[in-house]
Order: structure tokens, then C-alpha cells, then sequence
């Protein structure tokens, strides 16, 4: 079981575990132990997400996320598997709490009327800029 938060714990059999060798420092047995941890997590079809969220997860531009929806979590951080696979499952945590928040909706407002004057203003100053530039140029 992975709690993310009071209501939401998602269980293991929602989570597939992949180890691999990791490139990088690991002494005599580099080429043997199988210490990275790709972690995938479905998060279209998983039953343990409430609606909204897995709307505000698939809809994140976030690389890790597959075409079909699957979060893959890749930790190859340590040398050690164990603290590998509980540095992915922490991630995994750190995505679902971070999709928890629900973003504030935009208000849409007008310019205020100093606004207009200022950017109207400073159009003007820079078509002056501009013409005498032209009339430099007409001289020679």
C-alpha cells in the first residue's frame, strides 16, 4: 500500500516494478546487480484515483507520461535497489500530491484606462523614435 494522502492509497498490485542495470559508479558488481528501478504506475485506468484528479494528472505536459497514460518513474539515484525502489515510489507520491491541488480558475478582467494610456503613450513615443530615423536617412 502507497498512502498518498488520507483518502487516496493506492495498492500494490497498481504498481509495476522494473529493475535494470544502472549505468554509473557501482565497484566490483556493476555489470551483475540490477540496482535502477523503473516504476510504472497506470494512471488512466487505475480505480484509486477519483475522476478529477487523474484529469489534472493526464493532463500535465509531463514527459514521463505515456501516449496510454502510464507514469514511468525512472531511480537509478543509489547504488542500492532498495533505497532506489523507495526513492521512485516517493516521486510517484510527490506527482499524485502535486495533481491534489486543485489550480485556481482564472478571472478575466479588462485593462484599467492608466494602463491603455501608458501602452498608447509609449506606442507614440516609439513612432517619433521612428521618424527621425526616416528623416536621417532622407538627407544624405
Amino acid at each position: 500500500m502507497l498512502t498518498i494522502s488520507r483518502s487516496i492509497v493506492l495498492p500494490e498490485n497498481e504498481l509495476t516494478e522494473r529493475f535494470l542495470r544502472a549505468d554509473g559508479p557501482g565497484g566490483q558488481h556493476v555489470n551483475r546487480t540490477e540496482s535502477a528501478v523503473e516504476l510504472r504506475f497506470d494512471v488512466a485506468r487505475s480505480p484509486s484515483l477519483p475522476e478529477p484528479l487523474r484529469a489534472r494528472l493526464l493532463a500535465r505536459r509531463d514527459r514521463r507520461l505515456t501516449d496510454d497514460g502510464v507514469l514511468v518513474i525512472q531511480a537509478r539515484r543509489f547504488r542500492d535497489q532498495g533505497r532506489n525502489r523507495e526513492d521512485a515510489r516517493d516521486r510517484l507520491v510527490e506527482i499524485i500530491r502535486a495533481a491534489l491541488v486543485v489550480p485556481k480558475a482564472r478571472i478575466a478582467t479588462k485593462p484599467t484606462r492608466g494602463s491603455k494610456e501608458r501602452r498608447l503613450a509609449g506606442k507614440s513615443q516609439r513612432g517619433k523614435i521612428k521618424q527621425t530615423r526616416s528623416r536621417d536617412w532622407s538627407r544624405e
